[in-house]
């Protein structure tokens, strides 16, 4: 059967903040559900990307690597991309990246990326672009214009790896970033993207889900005044799901099986790689029982 949908925008358990979804289950879920890919994409991590390559190909679905980072210049409001990589170049620059941004990038409770250090790594990684991106920003204050500009630059930087993303789970200004956004899609000849920007494995795990964001922010659950950032629709949906919510856009369907099968990250597990240390003459890195007696590599309590 041909692949309908694949998610691409899923935040695991390593997303401490506003996801409880676990590795192995969400692996064991997505084979239950028919999907041949699915994307974990943690907020400014990589942390779980060893346990979920594992349990994805142990549950025969392929693993796609990515994250979500925050992008921001000195003094400028922080935004929201979604990264995936296409190969092991796009791995190595996501992982320089968000390295970097723990180092120099602190701003207060996030972690951010500053352009120009995105456009350095740029090599093997996709840009999506969603409603919290500088691009939303931009459209919510009707500045559309100033968000095709944005977009030009990136298509300049991202060629063939730059989508807008769309999402249909009922929280307030989708429904209007989603007409502005595939109308400058139409307009520039960019691929959208469906989502469902995945933070729980079930529906009745939404509960559940609260009570981790609340503890997170230091909040209760019947404050009148919290934010409510989620919805109860953000669960792992079915292929048959997310085809019936954007039956009117199959095409921002097709984009997540194409992207799914551009991204191939292989990872050789299991094996050590030992740095490169000289050895004495007429031995190798392999014998090392030979010559640790020598007095030039003894320790001085044994030399």
């Amino acid at each position: 059967m041909t692949p309908r949908f694949v998610h691409l925008h899923l935040h695991s358990e390593f997303s401490l903040t506003d996801s409880t979804i676990r590795i192995k289950p969400m692996a064991k879920r997505c084979a239950e559900l028919g999907l041949p890919a699915v994307g974990i994409t943690d907020q400014s991590n990589l942390f779980a990307l060893v346990k979920f390559y594992k349990a994805a190909e142990a549950a025969g679905v392929k693993p796609i690597a990515g994250a979500d980072i925050w992008l921001a210049e000195d003094g400028q409001p922080a935004s929201r991309l979604t990264l995936l990589c296409r190969n092991r170049d796009g791995y190595l620059g996501l992982s320089r990246l968000l390295s970097r941004a723990y180092q120099e990038g602190h701003r207060g409770d996030l972690v951010c990326v500053r352009p120009g250090w995105l456009y350095d790594e740029r090599a093997g990684l996709v840009l999506i672009a969603g409603r919290q991106s500088l691009i939303g920003q931009h459209l919510a204050a009707g500045r559309n214009d100033t968000a095709a500009r944005v977009l030009h630059d990136w298509r300049e930087l991202f060629p063939d790896a730059l989508y807008l993303e769309l999402t249909r789970t009922g929280r307030d200004g989708e429904e209007a970033f989603n007409a502005a956004a595939a109308a400058l899609a139409d307009r520039m000849d960019l691929p959208l993207l469906a989502s469902n920007d995945v933070r729980f494995l079930l529906p009745d795990d939404f509960e559940a889900h609260e009570a981790r964001v609340c503890i997170a922010s230091g909040r209760v659950l019947d404050d009148p005044k919290r934010p409510r950032d989620y919805s109860p629709e953000q669960y792992l949906k079915s292929p048959e799901q997310m085809a019936e919510l954007f039956a009117d856009l199959p095409e921002a369907l097709e984009n997540t099986v194409e992207l799914a099968q551009r991204c191939n990250l292989e990872l050789q597990l299991g094996t050590y790689y030992l740095p490169d240390f000289p050895v004495p003459d007429g031995h190798t890195v392999a014998s090392p029982s030979s010559w640790t007696s020598s007095s030039r590599w003894a320790s001085p309590a044994t030399s």
